[in-house]
Order: C-alpha cells, then structure tokens, then sequence
C-alpha cells in the first residue's frame, strides 16, 4: 500500500508574506513570518529573497538584524529623523530602526516645527520623538514629543571655502540646495576632506556637543560634482529627490542582447504607413498613428484609426533583472537638458522606440468610429511595423497649414489628410464628452553649448491635439478590454474634487462675480462652464488657477472610481511603455488575456498590482518634483544677473507669509515677502484667495497682475525673491473695517509665518 505523501507546501508570494507580518501587529521577525507561513527546509531561500524584494521596492522597513515591519503599519510613536520637505513647505520624517529607516515619508503637523520651547526651530538633519496620528483628510501626520538631536541625514548642497583672512578657523560652509533651509553649514578644516570651492556635495551634521543655538556644523562625506558643471541644476535634483542614474550590469546585459523583431505569430503591419509625431528632440519614440475612411456601407463617414504601440514586454520579461530595475524607477524623469530613462538606451532608443523605415515589434489597437465620433469597436494585434516618416509636430502642422517641406508633401494626400479629417471626427465626440479643459501653458529652457539662453512658451498646435485624443482612446480601449475579459489592471484613476475643495470654490466664485449652485452634481461640465464665462471677465488668470486647485490628483489603483478630469468611466495608460511603467503592466496583462504570447502578465505580476500602483505614484510624484526642481534652478541661473530688473506676472500663492508670482517671461516663480508689502497689517482672506490690508482693505488678490522687481536669485536652490511695484487692487464694494485680531499678520521682519489651514494643495 503506497504510503501517503505530504501536500506540496503552498507557494509562497508577496502578499501572503505581507500577510503574515500584518498578523503580528505590523512587525514581526523572520523566525515568526517562517512559522506563520509554515515554510519548509527548501522554501527559506525564497522567503529571504521575497523579504529582499519588499524592503528593496519600499514595502517593508528592517527593525533590527532579522526584524521586519510593514511599511504602512506605523507604531503609535517612535524616533524619527527629519530628512525633506513637500511641496508645501511642510517637514518630511520617517521611522528610524536599529537598521535604517522604515514605513512612509510622514508630515509634521503644522506648527511642529516652531512649538519646542527656548529651542531653534526643527529642521532637516535633525531627529525627534514622536507620535503618529492621523489629520482631518485621514493623511499620517507626525507630532513631535521631543528633539532627541541630530539625524545621520545628509545634506546636500555646494561648498564655499572660506576666503577671510581674519577667520578663527580654516574650512568654510556648505550652503543647502533646499531652497527653504535658513542657514548654512559651517565645515571646519578637518572635516572638509578633499572639498574645493564650488563642489557639490553630501555634509552630515555634526553632534551638537551641547550647543542648542548658533549655526550647526557639519562633515562632508560626498562629493558628487561641480557647481560649474552645465548639468549642475539637473545633478542636484536628481540626487535631492533619489532619481537613479544609470544601470546594472545585468540589465545592461540584458538589453544588449536583445534581437530585432521578426514576423513569428505577429500580424504583419509593415505595409500599413503608420507615422511617429513627436517634439523635435525626441529619441524614443513609443506611438505611431494611421487613418483611413471607413469602407463599410454600414458606416458611412466613419474612421478606422490605428494606433501602434511600442511592444515593450517582448523585451523586458516579468521578473528580469529589466523588469525589476524599470519596477524600481517607475518612470522615466525629464529635466531641461536630459533624460534620466526607466530603461537602458539601447531599448528606450533604439530596439523598443519606432524608428523611421526600421522594422519594430508593437502592440497596435485597430478602432474604428462613427460620423458622430463614437467608437463603435476596436480590436488589439501583436504586430510588427515599420513606421513610414519621423515628424516633428511643428513640421506635421505646417504640412496640414498649406506648407508642407519635402519630407511632408508626399505625405500630405495619402496620410497627413485623413489623419486630421479621422481626428475632426473624433474631436466632436470628445466635444460631446465635455472633459475637464483648463488652460496651462508649458515653457521650454533653451540651451546653448550647455548654458541656459532663454525660456519660451511651447506652441500647441491642433497635431498635438490629434496626437493626445488618439492615445486616449487607445487607453479607453485597453480598459475595455481587460474589463471584458475579466482580467485585474491598474487603472488611472481621477477622483472627483473633495467636498471641502466644492465649498471652498462655493466661497470663492462669489468674490468675482461668479456662483456656483449647491447641492448639483459634481462634473467637468459644470468646471467648463465657469471656465467658458470667465473668458471675458477680467478675472480669467484667477479662475482659472481656482479651479485647477480645486482638482484632485491623477493617482494609478487596481480599483476602478473613473477619471473625473477626463469624463471616463474606465481609463488605463497603455501608451507610452517606453517611459512608464504602468502601461508595461497593461501591455502585458492584454497579452495574457487576448492569448497574444506567453510575456504575458503573470499571477505574481497580478498580486502585486495594488503595491505597484502605490509604488509608481510616488515615483511619478518623485519624477515631477526632481523636474521642477531642475528647472527651477535652471532659471535661477538665468535670472542671476538680472536682479533689480523689473517683470510682469501675476499672483499664483497667497499664504500668510506672502505671494507667490508668477513671471510671464520665463514662467519662474518666486516669493514675495510679506515683509515688503509694507506696515499695514494684513489678514489672509482664504475664501477670496487675497492679502487684505486691515486698515485700508487694499487687495492683493490669487490671479491679480502685478509688476515685481527681481531682489534675490539662488541658483544653488532655485529660490527667488521679489518686491511688488504695482499698487493693491482697492476694496472690494462693501467691504468694512474689522477690529483687531491678535492672530493677524503686520509687514515686517518675521512677522505672518502662522500656518495656513488650507495651502496644502494636491495637484492634479
């Protein structure tokens, strides 16, 4: 009689190891998550490279040697170390363990940072007790009980050797690329090590050796670069927010030995005239676009449009040294003068990016739409391609304008033409939809032998219009499908604005003539509507920058609300696999529905969709904040030696510590001091979005034009400081002298730093 064998031990995966962590309160060690999950002998080696993975990608913090905690089962208190800011101002902690940090980046709630009696304030590098509670949003917010001293935190910033004779000691001082830290670092001879005058680099403070006041001390432990280095400002935010920069062996390895595509079980689409529209400097080129008229007599006046899409997952196969190192980065970052790609050159340019008369492997979505613009079906293909021309939207425009160049007007006729008639019809039905449609212009750095030379207003023509109503309707349809055949995704999801922003924009809207009626449905409609009536009021700026606030941020969920901004009820990135990786995960998990391969999405791929939804959110965040940091100081730079010159912009920021402005030229923002608006007092009015003088109830209001003079440009940090030479606007009718309040800010020195309830604000 055959003896009866053991049940096979059940695979382990990410989330039942999460799982079990979750089970002992958040924390656990190895020996505890081994025992919970009942792993045998053999399994060990996997459970330490899945507890590897979770720490590496952000899940899971180490506590001790063989201690772990789930990264979003915080304790109720703790020692953490400031180590950022947001884009707020607001200061960034996280949990400090026996081996490195874990859980989230938290916010101190507002004030924090100034309440510790006969103390400085606290500030980046330093490290505190504190406990975890959460705000009115539901948002972690740390409340610090008291300064324990200095964190290990480095900070970075460019070293300045001190040229004064008469100075006590040699060295010099470190001043901090954060554009908010108030002083600099003072580094003694010793600790400077190899530093020169104008290095960019890495200083750790120093024990405070009992000195509570007085400018903090630090050691240099890096150098990453120069100051004069043409890449400087693009250095500094990569390194400030932890954009990584370059690739693994491996992953090099990998790309490299990738082949070109052949036609084995593709749909042959090199005959198809597909064509790549692009900015002029692109070198990846994901997304190539075809139309014709529809030939069935059951759709006269319709379009089939194709799209073609990069096909990505042909060469970066799930769990590959490529996958794992795209799966870290998220995305690709984009400064002025670089790109920091998500994978190597050798794919992002050249074997995965749609190169003119090459032959490409794709994932093409054929669509097809009626005279009234509304998709009546479509289908998905794994092909191969070969796009027909290399345009640039400016030379597709002029071809389309009556200008067509050599390139272009062979084109013209056969592809070009049908191209803007199939997106005409489109157009119409995306009219019908009514989605959320505000104004905000881009501006372009322009460099010359690495130096910055001017910034100018990227021109949106109707191609860049034509190119991004076709990709979303490809997005649409990868949505669609996966929803139809019952398959998990990570969708991009928008969620309505929240219904403190409503009553805010409710409060507002009045102040310029303007109402909005409660208690009616929410929509991008609605949103248009104000948008559309205030085109002729001389408020336009305003309301335009109102609503944009009012907007929830775009985030990517396995669980599907919709995208509010867009009017869809389904929404998923498919496009653009080159430089995100929400839309490999698409591609891939279409292929494993539609049966276009054996790539496809896997079941571990499948389990890790919401972490990986969580993960390439923060990493867009990341990207966004490094790019506007770069580009911030780009134009510092360009700015320098400019101070004293006069431009005009308007007020985007109204807090109690000031305005920010705008610049009409360079689209450069900057404070202006609450110091200099003179010796009223003024009240922050939050319902109206303006500085209110108390006595004389003069206006600086969100939106308001005004002429600034430049005072201050910090290349090192981005940070510019300006002074108002137009006048306040004059009262608003009605308005009346209120009595004195003890909490409202003067002009002066110092003076209007309390906290603003309401200027946390989440971008789209």
């Amino acid at each position: 009689m055959a003896k009866n064998r053991p049940p096979a031990p059940e695979p382990l995966t990410r989330e039942r190891v999460l799982e079990a962590i979750r089970k002992s309160g958040g924390r656990a060690q190895k020996r505890d998550i081994a025992h919970e999950l009942g792993i045998t002998a053999d399994q060990k080696k996997e459970l330490r490279g899945i507890l590897r993975e979770l720490e590496e990608s952000g899940a899971l913090g180490r506590t001790g040697r063989k201690s772990y905690a789930d990264a979003q089962a915080l304790p109720e208190s703790g020692v953490m170390d400031i180590l950022d800011r947001d884009g707020d101002g607001e200061l960034l902690a996280r949990m400090r363990g026996p081996e490195g940090y874990f859980g989230p980046s938290i916010r101190l709630a507002p004030g924090e940072a100034r309440r510790m009696k006969g103390e400085a304030a606290i500030g980046i590098g330093d490290r505190v007790l504190a406990h975890i509670g959460r705000d009115d949003d539901g948002e972690f917010v740390a409340r610090v009980v008291k300064r324990l001293g200095q964190s290990a935190h480095r900070i970075l910033g460019v070293y300045r050797t001190n040229k004064d004779p008469r100075a006590k000691f040699g060295g010099g001082r470190v001043e901090p690329a954060d554009r908010k830290a108030r002083h600099d670092i003072i580094i003694e001879q010793q600790h400077a090590g190899e530093a020169k005058d104008g290095d960019l680099v890495f200083v750790e403070l120093a024990p405070d050796r009992g000195r509570s006041q007085g400018p903090k001390r630090g050691l240099i432990k890096e150098i990453i670069g120069r100051e004069s280095d043409p890449r400087a400002a693009s250095i500094l935010a990569m390194h400030t927010h932890g954009i990584r920069e370059g690739f693994s062996e491996e992953e090099e390895a990998q790309a490299k030995a990738a082949q070109k595509p052949t036609l084995k079980s593709r749909t042959d689409l090199r005959d198809v005239p597909l064509i790549t529209i692009d900015p002029e400097d692109a070198r990846d080129h994901d997304d190539a676009v075809y139309a014709s008229p529809d030939t069935d007599e059951k759709n006269k006046g319709g379009w089939r449009v194709w799209v073609a899409i990069a096909d990505v997952s042909a060469y970066v196969q799930p769990g590959s040294a490529l996958d794992r190192g795209a799966w870290k980065r998220g995305n690709s970052t984009y400064f002025p003068d670089r790109v920091a790609p998500m994978l190597p050159e050798s794919l992002s340019a050249d074997l995965c990016s749609l190169r003119e008369h090459e032959e490409r492997a794709c994932l093409a979505v054929e669509m097809v739409f009626d005279r009234e613009g509304r998709k009546i079906r479509h289908k998905f293909v794994r092909g191969l391609m070969r796009s027909a021309a290399k345009l640039s939207y400016e030379q597709a425009q002029a071809a389309i304008n009556g200008e067509p160049d050599d390139k272009t007007k062979p084109l013209l006729e056969p592809v070009l033409k049908p191209l803007w008639a199939a997106y005409a019809c489109v157009w119409a039905g995306r009219e019908k939809r009514q989605p959320l449609d505000i104004d905000a212009p881009e501006h372009k750095i322009i460099f010359d032998k690495g130096k910055i030379v001017g910034v100018k207003r990227r021109e949106r023509f109707d191609a860049h219009k034509l190119i991004e109503e076709f990709m979303i309707q490809a997005n649409v349809c990868a949505a669609e499908t996966l929803e139809q055949k019952q398959r998990p995704q990570i969708y991009r999801v928008h969620d309505r604005p929240s219904d403190q922003k409503i009553a805010s924009i409710t409060d507002f809207l009045p102040t310029v003539g303007m109402s909005w009626a409660k208690g009616q449905t929410v929509t991008a409609g609605r949103f248009n509507r104000i948008l559309d009536l205030a085109q002729t009021s001389p408020n336009k700026d305003i309301i335009n920058e109102v609503v944009l606030r009012t907007q929830s941020q775009a985030i990517y969920s396995p669980d599907n609300i919709g995208h509010f901004g867009l009017n869809l009820a389904r929404y998923s990135h498919f496009t653009s696999p080159i430089r995100r990786y929400a839309d490999v995960t698409i591609h891939r998990a279409l292929i494993r529905a539609l049966k276009l391969g054996d790539d496809g999405a896997t079941d571990k791929d499948e389990q890790r969709y919401e972490e990986t939804a969580q993960h390439i959110s923060e990493t867009e965040r990341t990207s966004m904040a490094a790019e506007r940091d770069a580009t911030s100081r780009y134009i510092a730079a360009f700015l320098a030696d400019r101070i004293g010159a006069t431009f005009e912009g308007r007020v985007t920021g109204v807090t109690r510590f000031g305005l920010f402005v705008r610049l009409d030229e360079t689209q450069a923002d900057g404070l202006v001091p609450i110091s200099t608006l003179g010796n009223e007092r003024w009240n922050h009015d939050e319902a109206a979005h303006a500085l209110v003088g108390e006595n004389s109830g003069l206006r600086f209001p969100l939106g308001m034009r005004v002429e600034v003079r430049l005072e201050e440009a910090t290349p090192i940090s981005g940070g510019l400081v300006f002074s108002v030479l137009s006048h306040a606007e004059p009262p608003q009718p009605g308005w009346r002298k209120a009595g004195p309040s003890k909490h409202a800010p003067r002009g002066g020195p110092h003076r209007g730093r309390e906290r603003d309830t309401n200027r946390r604000k989440k971008r789209r």
